[in-house]
């Protein structure tokens, strides 16, 4: 669970992301958890896209996504979410939270 604070940062950082992935008509299945999951193991901090088409809210979306693979939600904004989840992958830069 993320403060606050950290929640404030991480907006901050997630604010000049591009979407990685978008979840369309299909909503979320497997491939698109498998995905989410790598995404966010490369980069901790990542922005994501509901299509038009897709029939779920964006916020529920997000919240299941989270659920299934122990993200946080950082924000959620019209049809794009932003999820973090600390990396335990070697090598790369990760996010520093205060």
């Amino acid at each position: 669970m993320i403060t606050t604070k950290q929640r404030a940062r991480l907006r901050s950082l997630g604010n000049a992301l591009e979407p990685v992935m978008q979840i369309g008509k299909d909503g979320l299945n497997e491939n698109s958890i498998t995905t989410a999951r790598q995404v966010l193991q490369a980069r901790e901090l990542a922005k994501f896209k509901v299509l038009n088409n897709c029939d779920e809210e964006p916020k529920e979306l997000a919240q299941e996504l989270a659920g299934i693979i122990g993200a946080d939600v950082v924000q959620c904004i019209g049809k794009t979410f932003i999820l973090y989840k600390k990396s335990t992958k070697k090598g790369i830069k990760h996010i520093e939270l205060q």
